[in-house]
């Protein structure tokens, strides 16, 4: 759930970066940590326990303008993919405004992406959020990687993609498709925002 902060005339909102273990989704965070200039982000936070780690910042993006004169800044999340992290990615998914699915292009991962995107669809549904409500997106990651490994984008939509949400290929390492996807999500969440925001100046 956004938090509106009238005083600094500021929206937050919280994005989570969500799949199986080894997806990705903490090196999309990092590719981003890195880009952002220093002035308009905070501090990366780790908040790690023996097992499992999640990865916490929150930056002010340049180029996506105001909502009813609000400037928005986003709160960016990773949870742990492995299995036995249940707790931790429901905790963390709690009050999600948008949520970027990062599935492992490699064939041999296919099960593993359906499974954690059920587990999606699952932790949402015990917070009481019907899932075609929230803003998605997936990206399909390490497209960089031998041919011979990976699916095709299309069969990867076809295992996936049943809701038609925008879906970006990306090397996460390097950097492609890692700022089409936040852009992608990022959009969704505003558009959804922009009558909630305006009806309540």
């Amino acid at each position: 759930m956004s938090l509106v902060n009238y005083a600094t005339r500021e929206i937050t909102c919280k994005i989570v970066y969500y799949g199986p273990g080894r997806s990705g989704k903490t090196t999309n965070l990092h590719y981003i940590y890195g880009q952002v200039p220093s002035d308009r982000k905070g501090q990366m936070v780790s908040l790690a326990t023996q097992t499992d780690r999640t990865l916490f910042f929150d930056f002010l993006p340049l180029d996506l303008g105001t909502i009813s004169g609000f400037t928005t800044r986003f709160q960016l999340y990773t949870v742990p993919g492995q299995v036995y992290y249940q707790a931790t990615r429901k905790l963390v998914l709690q009050g999600a405004d948008g949520v970027v699915f990062v599935a492992d292009s490699q064939s041999r991962q296919l099960a593993e992406n359906i499974e954690s995107f059920q587990d999606l669809h699952a932790n949402l549904a015990d917070h009481g959020v019907d899932a075609r409500g929230v803003p998605l997106v997936i990206q399909y990651n390490k497209q960089d990687l031998p041919g011979d490994l990976i699916l095709p984008v299309a069969e990867l939509e076809d295992q996936l993609n049943f809701r038609g949400v925008p879906s970006y290929s990306a090397d996460a390492l390097h950097g492609p498709g890692v700022f089409e996807t936040l852009r992608g999500i990022s959009e969704l969440v505003l558009r959804r925002l922009s009558p909630t925001t305006a009806g309540g100046r």
